[in-house]
Parts: C-alpha cells; sequence; structure tokens
C-alpha cells in the first residue's frame, strides 16, 4: 500500500456560504460531503485541526456487523426488526467503503476478512448459541458456530465466525475521499475552529478566525456533538480505549478480526508489515473507562501488553495509544436532525466503538435526508428517539455524571503551584474555583480554569495523553486548555495571558 499522505488544505478566511456546511472533518464529515457533493449538493467542510486528526485517526479501523452490543441485546431493545436494521446498515457501510475505494482507486488495503467472536466464561458459552440465533434472525445467515478461532498460540475454545467483515488504512482512505470531494468542486478548510452555530433559516456558522458560514444545512460531525448542551449528552457517555501495536513473526496469526467478551474486552486486528519483510504488527486494543475517570493508564497498558502476550508471540510493543469512543445507553448511534432544534441541524455521534462504519453509515443517511428523500435506517438512528428498555443504563450513566459535579467541593491535587512538576499538570483550589495547571517543560507555568465551558464539569488531568477530561460529558483540552474534543465547543477560560515562570519539581 502507498504512504498516501493526506492533502493539505487552507483554514477559511473569508465570509462564505454553501448549501451544506459540515463541521468536522473525520469519516462522518467526509463520507457525508463526498455524498452530498455527488448528489448535486455544494458542500463546504470545516476542521479545526489537521484534516482526519481527531479520533478517526486513532482507530484500528476495524469493520465489523459483528455489534458489541450483541443481537440478543439489540433485539431486546428495539425489536426484531431493528436489530435487522442495525446488521443491514453495519454490513451495508462496509460495502459502501469498498466500493468507494475501487472507484476512486484510493489505494487503503481495503480487505475482506473474516471476524471471530470468543466467549470469556462459562455463562457466556452458554448465551453462544442464542447469539447466533440473533445474528441469523437480524440477517446474518452465514453467521456460523465454529470449535475455535485459527490461532495457533491459544484455544479460544468455540467462537461464532462472522464473514465478510473487513479492514482497511483508514488515513489513505480518507486522503482519497477528501481529493475526490475538491475534485468535484466541495471545498475543505483546516485549523478552522467553528465557535458557533447559529441555527434557523439559513443557519450561520461563525469561526474563530471571524469568518461567517452561511448554509441551508449543517451537519455537526464532531464525534460528540458542539452545538447541544444536554439533550444528546444524557443518551450518551464517554469512554477511553487503548491499543498497543506489537511486533509478532510474519504470518504468526492469521489475517482476521478477534474479538472477546471479557470485561473490559479486547479487540485484535494484523496489520501486515510494511517495509519489514520480517514481522507483522499485531493491534490490539481495551482497558476501557469513563473518560477523566481514571488515572492508572500505565496500568491499562500494562495490563493489555499482559493479556496479549499470554496469547500471541509478540516481541516488543513497538505502538501505544488511546482513544475516545461514545456509548450510547441502547447500543446504537445517534444519526439525523438534532433533537430541540430547527430542522437543518443534523448531527452524528454514539459511534459504540464502530465509528468506521458508523461515519459510513451517516454519509448515506444524512444525504438521504438533506436531500429529502426516504431511509429505513432513520427511525432507528434518530437522536430523538427514546428506548424505554434502556432506563436502567439511562438512570446508571445520570447517576454518574451527577456525582461529577462534588468535584466543586473537593480540595486540588496541589495546595501550591511550586508543587507541579515538569511537563505535567494539577489541579489547584483557590478560593472558590479551580485551576488547571501545567508547568511545560522549560518549567513555565501556565493557568487556566478547570472549569469546562461545556455544563461546568471540572477537568482532571490525564498525564499520558497531556491532555484535559472532563469527567461529566468528555470535552478533551490540550495542556494550554485549547478544546480539542467536544462537546464544548470553547478553550478552558485563560487566568493570566502570559506564561508564569516559577521554579517546580523534577517529574
Amino acid at each position: 500500500m502507498a504512504s498516501n499522505p493526506m492533502p493539505e488544505f487552507p483554514s477559511l478566511t473569508a465570509d462564505t456560504q454553501a448549501d451544506v456546511a459540515i463541521v468536522g472533518g473525520g469519516i462522518a464529515g467526509l463520507t457525508t460531503a463526498y455524498q452530498l457533493q455527488r448528489a448535486g449538493k455544494s458542500v463546504i467542510v470545516l476542521e479545526g485541526g489537521e484534516l482526519a486528526s481527531g479520533e478517526s485517526a486513532r482507530t484500528t479501523a476495524h469493520l465489523s456487523c459483528a455489534l458489541d452490543d450483541r443481537y440478543t441485546k439489540l433485539e431486546r431493545l428495539h425489536g426484531p426488526q431493528g436489530a435487522r436494521l442495525a446488521a443491514e446498515s453495519h454490513a451495508a457501510a462496509i460495502t459502501t467503503i469498498e466500493h468507494l475505494a475501487k472507484l476512486e482507486n484510493i489505494d487503503c488495503g481495503f480487505t475482506r476478512l473474516d471476524g471471530y467472536l470468543f466467549f470469556s466464561t462459562l455463562a457466556e458459552l452458554r448465551g453462544l448459541e442464542a447469539e447466533l440465533a440473533a445474528a441469523h434472525r437480524a440477517g446474518l445467515n452465514d453467521v456460523e458456530l465454529v470449535t475455535r478461532a485459527p490461532l495457533p498460540s491459544f484455544n479460544t475454545g468455540r467462537v461464532l465466525r462472522f464473514p465478510n467483515q473487513a479492514q482497511f488504512h483508514p488515513l489513505a482512505y480518507l486522503a482519497g475521499l477528501a481529493r475526490a470531494i475538491t475534485r468535484d468542486g466541495g471545498r475543505i478548510f483546516t485549523h478552522t475552529h467553528v465557535t458557533k452555530v447559529q441555527s434557523g433559516r439559513p443557519a450561520r456558522l461563525q469561526t474563530a478566525g471571524g469568518a461567517t458560514v452561511t448554509a441551508s444545512a449543517v451537519v455537526i460531525a464532531t464525534n460528540s456533538p458542539v452545538n447541544d448542551r444536554v439533550v444528546v449528552h444524557t443518551k450518551q457517555a464517554p469512554y477511553r480505549t487503548y491499543v498497543i501495536g506489537a511486533r509478532i513473526p510474519r504470518h504468526a496469526v492469521p489475517l482476521a478480526l478477534y474479538w472477546d467478551t471479557a470485561d473490559p474486552y479486547h479487540y485484535v486486528r494484523l496489520q501486515p508489515g510494511i517495509n519489514d519483510d520480517e514481522h507483522d504488527i499485531l493491534i490490539v486494543g481495551g482497558e476501557d473507562h469513563k473518560t477523566g475517570q481514571a488515572d492508572d493508564h500505565a496500568a491499562r497498558y500494562h495490563r493489555l501488553e499482559q493479556w496479549t502476550r499470554e496469547r500471541f508471540p509478540i516481541s516488543d510493543v513497538a505502538f501505544r495509544w488511546s482513544g475516545q469512543v461514545m456509548e450510547p445507553v441502547d447500543g446504537l448511534g445517534f444519526i439525523g436532525r438534532n433533537p430541540a432544534d430547527t430542522d437543518n441541524i443534523y448531527i452524528a455521534t454514539g459511534d459504540s466503538g464502530h465509528g468506521m462504519t458508523h461515519g459510513t453509515i451517516a454519509g448515506s443517511l444524512l444525504t438521504d435526508l438533506i436531500m429529502g428523500r426516504k431511509n429505513a435506517w432513520a427511525s432507528l438512528y434518530n437522536p430523538g428517539r427514546v428506548t424505554t428498555g434502556a432506563t436502567p443504563e439511562f438512570a446508571r450513566e445520570g447517576i454518574n455524571t451527577a456525582a461529577q459535579y462534588t468535584d466543586w467541593l473537593t480540595p486540588g491535587t496541589v495546595r501550591h503551584e511550586n508543587e507541579v512538576p515538569i511537563n505535567s499538570g494539577a489541579i489547584l483550589r483557590r478560593g472558590l474555583t479551580k485551576l488547571a495547571l501545567y508547568r511545560d517543560e522549560g518549567g513555565q507555568l501556565h493557568e487556566c480554569s478547570a472549569v469546562c465551558p461545556h455544563l461546568g464539569g471540572i477537568v482532571h488531568w490525564n498525564g499520558d495523553e497531556k491532555t484535559w477530561e472532563c469527567p461529566v460529558h468528555g470535552s478533551r483540552f490540550d495542556r494550554f486548555g485549547k478544546v480539542i474534543n467536544g462537546p464544548s465547543i470553547s478553550d478552558l477560560a485563560p487566568v493570566h495571558h502570559e506564561a508564569k515562570a516559577t521554579r517546580g519539581t523534577q517529574g
């Protein structure tokens, strides 16, 4: 596969207009832009950073219709027809990616392969036949029960085999879509941060650079919607997930996707070695937790590596990273018109760990909605839906969210700014409020408010990613307080405009 670098795009410097403005340059935003452009709409894409620099760059790129919440649960929550539509939409998304890669001649390593779901406990094994039957009722008739996954290094026991799954190189694919969008007249602007979404007809977007975009319709495709204050955020929760890339001998693991049902669960795929004839890279993820609600990142990477070493012949860990997924309370994403808003504002969120297929579903569904066409998936993914069977999950997440506001009552993590180590962050209480302090590698102390601009949660320091994270709804900010992930649309409020020099400690 060629290196296929992401093309460069300018930032927006002048007022403009389009039929559809899309906020977010990841898989959902670019797929929607591509399909709307092909349908005859004039499209503009606004990305706050580099193109596809958010969660689409952190995916492990499983393309699967073996959904994490299992078909027995989806059938219970959404009925047999809902489970069938969920399977149909994710399978169609895989086919769409395959089709567009061929149509646009995108060298992204798209490969069809099998996926294997293995069960971790005896109780789960007893439900294996029930999950197989539910998958068949959902229309996945080629799913079968086999004695074990084709792994020579360990015996998984009985597993479900899902044929016709896939994997690809997401950045190469998105680079190809971006080139096709601009070739056909679409406009893409990077480093163009949207600071305000004004509903109405037309809708207006304000950018940090002062430019205004006017559009007949707006799509918010920012992983977590930056235009919604409350409604959707009560229906989903942000989770950090951890990934390692380990070297293994070439061809030691058969090319396939692998998932288990442990808690926390694990997901595995193989990346054939690039410029290396002796090794492949085994990509293993898991160890999820609520965003901003854990500080044992090193231990999670260690457990992930230990789990992998017990099952696969890895030599060393070459890569590691984390990503953020949005977990909806009823197992399915939210794609469509934004609740309690004008009907020309659309969102795509709630990927539930299936961001690549979910973003592709969004491209097809949002295009149909904006073009006034019927789509069989619209009701299933409607952001305004209420799933009565998910009430316990809704209540549990609500209690967890409310509990995070007790951070207003606790002391800071340090008592004095001099306690903040080099290249680290800490929370300091000052009177009735809290400050987020970061000391850079040169010893300069940077101060900003620790209050998330979205709904007033107190951010926590992530020492692994060197970011501030809100435990309420998952907003993330860089070490200096600049927003990098919604729902916050604003940076952490500055306390001092200039960096403050104090002595600090080594750490």
